[in-house]
């Protein structure tokens, strides 16, 4: 399944593993690039050592591309700037890939892209999309309030979201948030996405380091079993343990946001992703919890991924009247079959 952005990334398959905090570690990014597709370390809750260690671990386990997350927003308790020592690490690792967000695009894409390295931001916005474009990056990563873990308040659906953005920059789109099967990446390419990012799908992997408690939650998940929880302007997607649900209550009351955070804590995501606390810890999940079933590879999970996706876009084409249609038509069915690389010869 060849795209733009795949050309551009030099990889396999148009999917990004999503850079997790806590569980984004070296082996699941290096397992991701090893089938095909882009793995990223999620380098929020790492020290600069770890992070420096877990990229010498990607590398000793595949030569193929990967990525680093680097949220916008990491800033100490005593108020210490860790974006600049994070980023002197990924440039002095010769990392190929990294990905902002939760801030402003400005504020490291011309350093990065001057030291020739492809640059990714999350974008819950078309307007946003464009300020990053105009930044500079190289693609976007358009994130719904689907996705799970820190989302915008108030934020559009992956349906209505991702073919804004498409319309609103003439860079790669990846849609995230909500996409856990080759339905949902079959859907996103004929948005006009050029790749798809999944988080949650990816936790329940073999090679994922979060905790079996956790992984062991999202497989036994229902389809409504996650929430919208935290302080405004700081809304997170999580599964409904006894922590969101009060968080939910609490605002729902009217309770205040310092209340609110102070429910929320400074390590229940690492007691839930990390120590398997599922009662006491917050666990991260997008609202596609309920289609993830079973513990696969990551190999296999990307097989399956691809060919579903396959599988949906032929059947798509098969409803396309293609020689008596307009040429929208042909042309849909000729976008369709460039995916599936089956030639349209219905004109």
């Amino acid at each position: 399944m060849n795209t733009e952005l795949t050309r551009r990334l030099g990889i396999d398959v148009p999917v990004l593993q999503g850079g997790m905090a806590w569980v984004s570690g070296p082996e699941l990014a290096a397992a991701v690039s090893a089938a095909g597709g882009l793995g990223i370390i999620g380098a929020a809750t790492m020290e600069c050592d770890e992070l420096r260690d877990a990229i010498r671990r990607v590398r000793a386990r595949t030569d193929r591309p990967f990525g680093v997350n680097i949220p916008l927003i990491l800033v100490r308790p005593d108020g210490e700037d860790r974006i600049g020592q994070l980023i002197e690490i990924v440039l002095a690792e010769r990392v190929p890939v990294v990905i902002t967000g939760a801030g402003s695009a400005t504020r490291l894409t011309s350093l990065l892209r001057g030291a020739g390295r492809v640059v990714g931001h999350v974008v819950p916005s078309p307007d946003l999309a464009v300020k990053a474009y105009r930044a500079g990056v190289d693609f976007v990563i358009a994130e719904s309030v689907e996705a799970g873990g820190h989302v915008r308040e108030g934020g559009l659906a992956t349906m209505s979201l991702v073919p804004q953005v498409v319309d609103a920059v003439p860079i790669p789109v990846v849609a995230a948030g909500g996409i856990a099967d080759g339905r949902g990446m079959a859907a996103a390419l004929t948005l006009g996405a050029s790749a798809v990012q999944l988080g949650t799908r990816f936790i329940a992997t073999k090679e994922c380091s979060a905790h079996p408690a956790y992984k062991g939650s999202v497989i036994r998940a229902c389809a409504e079993q996650t929430g919208l929880y935290g302080p405004r302007g700081q809304v997170s997607r999580g599964l409904l343990t006894p922590p969101v649900e009060r968080m939910i209550e609490m605002a729902a009351a009217g309770a205040d946001d310092e209340l609110i955070r102070e429910e929320r804590g400074q390590d229940r995501a690492r007691r839930g992703c990390v120590d398997g606390e599922v009662e006491a810890g917050i666990l991260p999940s997008g609202s596609a919890v309920g289609l993830v079933q079973g513990l696969p590879s990551v190999a296999a999970l990307l097989d399956e991924l691809v060919s579903d996706a396959q599988r949906s876009l032929r059947a798509s084409r098969r409803l396309l009247d293609a020689r008596g249609g307009s040429m929208e038509v042909h042309a849909a069915a000729m976008a369709i079959g460039s995916l599936t690389g089956n030639a349209y010869t219905g004109a």
